[in-house]
């Protein structure tokens, strides 16, 4: 059941991802084979850099092409919308807005647990250490890359609490998978951590504090 939960929230969160690697993409005054790489390396990009550091090759995006195919159908069908360039009534805009926000804060708390687990389940277990840091990199690796590749500081490092809630979330899972060794449990609670982090820093606003150093 579990599995099954996290198999359709981690589809919605590629979808979403997707998504936003096609409209940085547009934004950058990229063709269509720009939007489709920019939204593949977003919705696969961590997925593929935690596979490469545990040497579990081929990665799993080429093995299972699942998520490729979502990916490249997302990234047409957000193309040829706006292509078209139809106007988003006013009333929608702020309602798409905030399915964007939720659709990303689902998929990004369903890969950061899948990708803390990917790495349990190859035998990593005894390092917390690597298997958090998978959690992590498997949720924000591909909009690093997206953002590398669109020549822009990444949005995890300029953006709210995104980072840090995916670093707290994965901590979780695999702290309580370490000391109870309860996979639903940790999944649960890791999952939800992320969620509830990233929804009060969209309500409170918050930001991590930065330097401003003017010449």
């Amino acid at each position: 059941m579990t599995s099954t939960i996290m198999a359709l929230i981690e589809n919605i969160g590629i979808i979403a991802f997707a998504i936003s690697g096609a409209v940085v993409a547009a934004r950058k005054d990229m063709d269509i084979f720009g939007i489709n790489l920019l939204a593949l390396v977003t919705a696969t990009g961590g997925g593929l850099i935690r596979d490469l550091i545990i040497n579990s090759t081929p990665p799993v995006m080429f093995v299972n092409p699942a998520y490729t195919i979502i990916t490249v159908i997302t990234a047409n069908i957000a193309f040829v919308i706006m292509y078209l360039k139809k106007p988003m009534p006013k009333g929608i805009s702020p309602i798409y807005d905030k399915l964007l926000f939720w659709l990303d804060t689902l998929g990004l708390a369903a890969f950061t647990v899948d990708g803390a687990f990917t790495g349990i389940h190859a035998g990593y277990g005894d390092n917390l250490f690597l298997v958090a840091f998978l959690g992590i990199v498997t949720g924000i690796g591909g909009g690093i890359v997206r953002d590398v590749f669109a020549a822009k500081i990444p949005a995890v490092l300029v953006k709210h609490v995104y980072a840090i809630a995916c670093i707290a979330g994965s901590i979780v899972t695999v702290v309580l998978w370490k000391y109870t060794g309860n996979e639903l449990l940790s999944t649960i609670a890791g999952f939800f951590t992320i969620v509830i982090l990233r929804f009060l820093a969209m309500h409170f606003e918050w930001n991590l504090p930065t330097v401003h150093l003017h010449e």
